[in-house]
């Protein structure tokens, strides 16, 4: 049985590196949780413990495991998510 992997995604709406790290999710049949760090101020301090000074911050959880995808990195997204091209 495979097991589901969460994904959050920290961003903001004038991110556009966001818009298109959530069009690329959406097309691979990934759902997330969206986090807009500039509505929540607990979401923005999240971001920061993750060690991200821009958005997006990206956090797959796997396994019991947490993977954290500074930037909209796509290969390593890819990787992460066990997605073939």
């Amino acid at each position: 049985m495979k097991l589901e992997n969460k994904v959050i995604i920290y961003t903001q709406e004038t991110c556009s590196p966001c818009q298109a790290e959530k069009e690329w999710l959406k097309n691979n049949g990934i759902s997330f949780e969206e986090r807009d760090i500039r509505k929540n101020q607990k979401y923005l301090q999240e971001a920061i413990d993750l060690g991200a000074s821009a958005t997006p911050v990206t956090v797959i959880m796997k396994d019991n495991e947490k993977e954290v995808v500074l930037g909209f990195d796509q290969e390593k997204l890819t990787k992460l998510l066990n997605l073939t091209n």
